[in-house]
């Protein structure tokens, strides 16, 4: 990060006593604070008042378990199953790094359709009613997008498929026997 953006960047200490104090306004805040610092794109960092150490993804998946237990929730267990699967695995970095560009991605259309109403971005209540309108329109975009989006995860498992069959192509490896049972 540059030195101009850690100078403008809301710095919050997180105390022993689980409390959360903005050092902007010089004043102690909630997880609802933070959640609404994130819903104005405010640019924030929490730390740990004694190590310094950085926990803003702590407070952040706190939010997140906040918001999948008190509402509607956005990710179904199944899903969740899958994405924890991925932790350890092979393919890890590109699940995160393949969630990220879908996310921003599906922002940026979300954007787009707010840009073209207007100046105001859109309530939750004029979302829905915009995709009870345009629901069809947007299930099909949302389906092409989807497939694209997977049958680019494919290739990009398979490029790396081949590219450890490639670098590993050179050792002596035999092929393992398979052997019937009767």
């Amino acid at each position: 990060m540059s030195s101009t953006k850690k100078s403008t960047e809301r710095l919050i200490k997180k105390y022993p006593n689980r409390r959360l104090y903005d050092t902007q306004t010089s004043s102690y805040i909630t997880l609802t604070d933070v959640k609404q610092l994130v819903l104005d794109a405010d640019e924030f960092t929490v730390v740990d008042a004694k190590t310094n150490e950085d926990l803003t993804r702590s407070i952040l998946l706190q939010i997140i378990l906040e918001e999948e237990a008190n509402g509607i929730p956005m990710f179904s267990s199944s899903v969740l199953a899958q994405i924890i699967r991925y932790y350890g695995h092979a393919m890890q970095g590109m699940m995160g790094s393949y969630l990220e560009k879908n996310v921003q991605a599906f922002t940026d259309i979300q954007n787009k359709f707010t840009n073209a109403a207007g100046a105001k971005p859109f309530s939750p209540e004029m979302w829905t009613q915009f995709m009870n309108v345009q629901g069809p329109m947007m299930q099909g975009m949302m389906n092409n997008y989807i497939d694209q989006s997977k049958n680019l995860f494919l290739q990009m498992q398979e490029q790396m498929h081949n590219q450890s069959k490639a670098m590993f192509g050179a050792f002596p490896f035999v092929a393992p026997t398979t052997t019937e049972k009767k």
